[in-house]
Formats: structure tokens, sequence, C-alpha cells
């Protein structure tokens, strides 16, 4: 075996691995750690292991070695061994230790259990510093706040006269501890606040998710104890802000050392909101059910408590005007519901034993009706109701909050002009109905004015007063079908789209269609229109009279439906309805777009008709309706209220010659009644299915003003047939609200100018119906003979019978139809019955339109708002 291959002799005291270590260490030039505590470096390896100066290295291992090699040395070991490499200790002591210097990787930035615990300490010595600072500070105000006080809303004409003056102050009277009754204590308590007489006042966990909903933006209600709810109601607004919170919090924990639980009690059920404008359980016992707080039964207790939740959706009247969904039975509902919920949570907390519980669940304690407030007589309370409404809508402020007072509403309305129109429909109605008779029953109006080109709401018709039992407000209200006076839409929606046989050409009011009775109605491939069973659509006329073919300028005249039926189909429902929604009608109040939507089975309110038509008189500009102009809060001014933005909703043109054929209704057509007017006037007439309801709908350009008359059944609130109503066979829009409008518009125009209207330019193409005689006849106002009350003999004219079901498409076949133009196609047409005066005819498929005869809602859907909205 050669030399160098032979094994070296073993180290003394360090083996092989020792001596292999001794050897690398020495070839490298790399300094080998120390063994330990077992021996000294300089036996186990010899004089070359030990450094400068003769002192061992001060690394634990070989690694260490190498890693600070590569530093220069910089690191040192923690000391014998093979520890681990750490940060050397600072140059000066630090109070927190952190980053740690003595932990090496993640370990470094854990934090030590000392400093963990110093902080929390730290932290919740801070919280109750400032919980003792604001505890100091905030000290239990001196008075009750304006709020738990009696303070007024002030309503003012638009002259700045004031109208009325109506609110909490009217109607909050405080009751001592023993007038109210003990279920009425137990109720609130079981359902708000079970720990009421133990607890210190304030809830600390409803507080910090009250705080956390804040942060979030949610819903901020909840998390209150009933110590809480009353220092909020008497000392404190009722703004949602965390410093009112923490005011709160501290205040309350005062007053509960300073008030005793029941004192508490008694402050809290005098201060509460329950609706209708009442605070207390005074005020809301006799609201409700017309008897002082201390006869109030368990059961009516129960239900005034679950109105604590919030009376706007637990009322079973109902609270539409102020949201869609709080509809009379979506809140019987809710408040049956919490109010068995109370009962059961009453009895369980043993405040009602179970044959008191019997007795109370045995029936719903329904409460009385609405009842007139001081000053909320007349038209006054539908004035006070629409404007109250408007401010709801356009700003932040709760219902609670504004009947708690305080307001100043500035108001559109004009003094004389909604004198004047309650004085036309009492004439008018006392002219024509008579109670006695029962037909002449259940009959209702509702009119509004509105400015053209502004918005303006200058006058409106609600009804006969809430103190006389009528709280809807007819001038604004949903359910009653506009019949005819839908027309113009089509007309407008022709005249600036065109049909789909003009390739977007507007149509001219020339244009001729079959006016004959009981025609069927052609899709835009040319096939039928099909009612639910397949079978063919027919739409009828009022009568049978043999119209043929005439113009649409005869057809809107005399208000004959099947033209406007097949022309709605040619134009596309939907671009009819985009017409309508952009004039001002909410789309809220559309019925489905089938056949018979051109015809007014929409149920807009009166404002909304009064606006829309506004739009022709104003040749195309819209403004939505408005009744407020400004608010101010105890003096200061409240932003939202300008005036509605002014758009141009049709083009000037299409407008001024809607108007054009609106003025030929009056002079020669179906509204002959108000040429008693005696100026340049344009409306249309209508009448519904059944003879339902009755409009008419006219304008001057200084005041446009539509006239509803309706039958309606005190119960049920469903529509009632006017056959037979003031002695006559059936109500047209052109007989009694065509009176009214003419009796109103003569004392609202007194003394001022006639202007007229703008002079309309020829428009759109001829572009007659299927079928009509060829060649086209030109333009001409002479090709139509004088109209009259009875269709003249030269008007019967023969005329080709509509197309069979075994004819081919034709002319049809190279037609395309646009999206649109598919809600109008092809849905199912409307019933055999015809209306009355160009009537409506009901939709054939009950799931796609409103039934006219349906329950009538309040102050939604085609109201002045919409509900939803808004």
């Amino acid at each position: 075996m050669s030399e160098h291959r032979r094994k070296p002799p073993q180290p003394q005291g360090g083996g092989r691995a020792a001596a292999r270590r001794g050897q690398s260490g020495s070839s490298s030039g790399r300094r080998a750690a120390p063994r330990g505590a077992t021996g000294s470096p300089s036996d186990a390896y010899g004089p070359g292991t030990r450094g400068a100066g003769g002192e061992a290295p001060a690394y634990g291992s070989r690694a260490e070695a190498r890693r600070a090699a590569q530093r220069g040395g910089s690191r040192r070991a923690t000391g014998p061994g093979r520890g681990r490499e750490c940060a050397a200790p600072p140059a000066k002591k630090r109070v927190i230790d952190y980053p740690r210097y003595d932990k090496d990787g993640w370990r470094r930035w854990l934090p030590s259990w000392k400093l963990v615990s110093g902080l929390c300490l730290a932290f919740f010595g801070s919280l109750v510093a400032v919980a003792g600072i604001g505890y100091a500070m905030v000290s239990v105000p001196s008075e009750e706040n304006a709020a738990a006080l009696s303070e007024n809303n002030v309503y003012y004409w638009e002259d700045g006269t004031q109208m009325v003056a109506t609110g909490s102050g009217q109607n909050r009277q405080n009751v001592s501890f023993d007038r109210i009754p003990e279920a009425m204590r137990w109720a609130v308590i079981s359902a708000e606040n079970k720990s009421f007489y133990s607890d210190s006042g304030i809830d600390p966990m409803g507080i910090a998710r009250a705080l956390g909903n804040m942060a979030r933006g949610g819903d901020t209600q909840g998390g209150s104890t009933i110590t809480q709810q009353f220092v909020k109601n008497t000392y404190l607004s009722q703004e949602q802000t965390l410093s009112r919170k923490f005011k709160e919090m501290f205040i309350s924990i005062k007053v509960g050392t300073k008030l005793s639980k029941d004192e508490i009690l008694q402050g809290y059920l005098n201060t509460s909101y329950y609706g209708r404008g009442a605070y207390g359980i005074q005020a809301a016992a006799q609201t409700y059910y017309g008897k002082d707080a201390e006869d109030l039964t368990p059961s009516e207790c129960a239900f005034l408590a679950a109105l604590l939740k919030g009376p706007t959706y637990y009322d079973p009247a109902g609270n539409e005007s102020i949201d869609s969904s709080a509809s009379p039975q979506a809140n019987r509902e809710r408040s049956e519901e919490r109010w068995a919920w109370i009962l059961e949570q009453m009895r369980d907390d043993e405040h009602l034993s179970a044959a008191e519980y019997q007795q109370a669940v045995k029936r719903y304690p329904m409460p009385q009706g609405r009842k007139a407030t001081k000053g909320m007589t007349g038209q006054i309370s539908y004035l006070v109701d629409t404007a109250k409404r408007y401010v709801l809508k356009n700003s932040d402020i709760s219902e609670a909050q504004f009947d708690q007072g305080g307001y100043q509403i500035y108001t559109t309305f004009e003094k004389s002009k909604v004198e004047a129109l309650a004085k036309a429909v009492k004439k008018v109605e006392k002219e024509n109905i008579d109670p006695k008779r029962e037909k002449d029953q259940h009959v209702q109006f509702g009119a509004a004015t509105v400015k053209p080109e502004d918005g303006a709401i200058v006058a409106l018709y609600g009804g006969a007063g809430f103190e006389n039992g009528h709280f809807n407000n007819n001038a604004d209200t949903q359910g009653v079908p506009v019949g005819s006076t839908w027309k113009p839409f089509v007309l407008a929606a022709a005249m600036q789209h065109g049909t789909y046989k003009t390739n977007g050409v507007g149509v001219s009011p020339a244009s001729k269609y079959n006016g004959n009775d009981h025609l069927k109605i052609l899709n835009n491939d040319g096939s039928y229109v099909l009612k639910k069973d397949n079978t063919p659509f027919f739409q009828e006329n009022e009568s049978d009279h043999p119209w043929g073919y005439i113009s649409l300028r005869k057809a809107m005249e005399q208000s004959v439906n099947t033209p406007f039926v097949q022309l709605g189909m040619d134009v596309g429902m939907r671009k009819v309805a985009d017409v309508a929604q952009k004039s001002g009608i909410l789309e809220d109040s559309f019925a489905g777009l089938n056949p018979s939507f051109a015809l007014g089975t929409s149920t807009p309110s009166a404002i909304r008709m009064a606006d829309a038509y506004a739009t022709f008189a104003a040749s195309g500009k819209q403004a939505d309706p408005y009744s407020v102009t400004s608010v101010k809060y105890r003096g200061a001014e409240l932003p939202n209220f300008e005036k509605p933005r002014v758009k141009q909703a049709m083009p000037e043109n299409v407008a001024n010659n809607v108007t054009d054929v609106l003025e030929n209704v009056i002079e020669n057509g179906t509204a002959q009644h108000a040429k008693e007017l005696g100026r340049r006037a344009a409306g249309k007439t209508g009448t519904t299915d059944e003879n339902k309801s009755a409009w008419f709908v006219g304008y001057t350009q200084q005041l446009s003003t539509a006239v509803a008359m309706f039958r309606e059944d005190p119960k049920s609130h469903k529509l009632l047939s006017m056959n037979g109503t003031a002695g006559k066979d059936s109500i047209h829009g052109g007989d009694i609200p065509t009176q009214v409008w003419t009796e109103f518009m003569k004392v609202a125009l007194k003394g001022t100018s006639d202007p007229g209207f703008p002079e309309a330019e020829k428009i759109g193409e001829v572009a007659d119906g299927v079928g009509a005689p060829s060649p086209t006849p030109t333009e001409t106002e002479t090709e139509e003979p004088e109209p009259s009350d009875t269709p003249t003999p030269s008007e019967t004219v023969t005329t080709p019978p509509p197309p069979t079901e075994t004819e081919t498409c034709g002319p049809f076949d190279f037609r395309c139809r646009d999206e649109e133009e598919e809600d109008g196609g092809t849905g199912n047409g409307g019933t055999d019955n015809g209306g009355t005066d160009g009537g409506v005819s009901s939709s054939p498929d009950p799931t796609e339109t409103e039934d006219p005869g349906g329950p009538r809602g309040s102050d939604s859907g085609g109201g002045l708002f919409g509900g939803s909205g808004n």
C-alpha cells in the first residue's frame, strides 16, 4: 500500500472524526469550534487551531464559522456549544424589546408575553380613561330637546302665506305612570329589553353591533335599551352618528343613576312615536282605538308595542305613500305576526297568565281607520299629504323625524286655483250626482293641474276630505285606467319612430287605418294576434259603426279604437311605452305591453297624466311634477329641493302635431264641451271597459289639467261600473269630466292671455294600414267629411274585409322586427268586449296586466312618486 493511502494515526481524545475536522480546519484556514467542556481546543487540534493571541475562536460550530467568515466576522456566537446565531445586544436598553434582539428568524418578530400583556393593559387602561373623561364631560341636558316638546310643521302656499300648521304639537299628551296599563309596560319590556329592571341602562354588545353597522354604512337601528331610547327621544336628536351614540351611552348611564326605572319607562312610553302623527301612549291609544291609555286591553297593548318597531311597516292601514312595500295587506301580516309574538313573550316571561294569554290571542285587535287631525280638512289634507311625501322622497328625513315638527314647507300650491278646482268638482257633482240613486253612490273624482315646462303642481283635488273618512289621495293614486287618453302617446310614437313599414320615417296623422268594429289585429309578420286559447283576437269599438279606412286624425277625433291598436302594433308597444315614460308617466303604472296597451290599460295618477300632457303643451319639453320649492328646519334651509330639470322628451314638431290633432278633438270631436272655455285648448277624452272610469286631460300653454271620475267599492276598493250613473246609460270622458275641466279652467285662466299654440309643421309620410284602398290619397284636410256626433251616411263606406287566416303574408315577407317591436307584436290580444268612448279592452291574459276592476291601490305605482321609489 502506498504511503499516501495509508490511514493517519487516530488523534488523542477525539476520534477519527475529530481528526478529520482538525485537518480540514488547518488546511482551509478555518478555525474549529471548541469541543465544549470536555477538553481544551489545544489538546484536540494542536496549536494550529488557535486564533491570534492564542485565544480560542468564539464560534459554536463549523456552520457558524463559515457564516462568520462570509460576513467578515461581524456576528458572534451566543457562547460555547452549538448555539444559534442572534443579533448583537442593543447598545442602549429599549423599553419595548421588539423586534427581539436575542431571537433569530421568525421568532424575532413574535411578541413576548410581557409585551402582549403590557399592551392589553395599556389599551384597556386607555378605554377606562376615555370612558371616565367622557362620563365626566357629558352631562344630562337640563331640558328636553325640541323633538320631545310640542312643535308643529308649517306649510305655506305658493305666495308665501301660511296654509296650515300641523304636527306633533297637535297630538301629544303625557300621562303618569299609574295611568299606563301594566300590560303595556310588560309588552314593551318583553319585546325590547327583557333585562330592563336589572341592567345599567346600556347594552355593550348592542352598542358594538350598532357601531359596527354604522362603520359599514349599514342599518343603525337596534342595539339600544329602553333607557337609551328614552335618552334619544328626550335629550338627543335622531341622527345616526358616532358622536350621538357615545353621548347616548354616557347620558344613559347617568340617567340610570338619577331616575328610577319606572320614571324611565314612563318617559319612554310618553315620547315614543307610534305612527299617524301620534307621540306617546295616550295619543296612540286615542289615534288607534279612540280610548284613553288606561283603558287598553292586553291585546291592544301588544299591538301598540308592535308599532314601536316601525309604524310605517306595522300599521295595518298601510303606508304606501312612504314605501310601496308597506301595503295594507303586507303591514297587516307583519303587525299580526309581531303582535302574536309579543303576547307569547309576555306569557313566557310570566307577565300574562295562561288564561289571560288565551283571551288576548283570540282575535287580532284591528285598530280604527285614520282620522283627520286638526286643520287637516277639505283639500288641505291632500295638499299636506302630497307635500309631506315629496319631502320624505327627496330627503333623508324619516317620517318620525318629520312628524316631530320644526319644519317649514313651502309648496307650489296656489290657493285660488285649489279653491277653484274644488268648487268646479262640487258644482258639477251637485248638478249630476244624486246619492239617493244606487248608481250614484260611491262616485269619486280626482284632478290635478301642472304648469307646462316647469312641473309645478298648482292645484289638485284628492277627494271628499280626511274629515269624511276619505284618506286616499285621488289626485295621486294608482288603480284607475286612463282609457283613450293614452292614444296621443301612440300617435306621438308613430310620428317620432315610424312603423316597421317606414324604416324609421315618422308617420303622418293623415295615414289611414281600418276603423271598423270587431277587427282582427295583425302582428308585424302578417300573422294574427292570438288569445290564450290560440283563437284570433278581435278589437272592439264603442259601436259597430262601419268607419272604414279613416285617417289617424279622424280616429283620434272620434276616439275609434281599432286604428290605434293596429298602429301601436305597427310601431311597437315598447316604443309607445318609451314615449309615454319620457313624457312623464312612471313605468310602475304600465300594464302589459299587449295590443290593449294602446287603449290605456295603464293606471298613472292624475298628477302624472297632467304632467305628461304638459309635455305636449311645452313643445316636447318635460319636467317632473313637484309640490315643494324649499324646506327649512328651524329657519335653516335644507338641500335637495331645487326645481326639476327640464328635458326635451320628444322632438318639438312631434309634440306640436299631437297638439294640433288634440285641438281638433275639442273643436270637432268627443270633447266639444271644452269649447265653452272660449280659448284655444287641446285635450283627449277617455272611457274604459265596462265604464269603470272616465277621464279628460286637456291643456293650454299655461296649464295642463287632468280630471278622473270613477266609482269604487268602499270595502274592497274595486272599481264599479258607472253604467247608469247620473241617469246616463254610460259616462263618457266627454261628459262630466270635461265639464269639471271646463269650469275650473275658466276660473284658473281668467284674466290671462290666449297665446294659442306653436304652428305644427307637416310631419312624416302617409303610411296606410294593411288593406287600405289605393292609390293612397295625398294629405289634405278636405279628405275627411265634416265630423258630427253621429256618423253621416257618407262615412259609411264599404271596405274590404280584413285578411283571413288562410291568406299569405304577401308584403309582410320582407319585414324585420327589432327587439322592441317584439314586445308589441307577439303577445296575446285583448278580449272580445270593447270599451266605450274608445274604451279599454281588457287583456286576454290576466297575468299580463292589471284588472281595471281590481282593488285600487293608494299613493304608489302610478302616483307622483311611483313608490320604491322614486
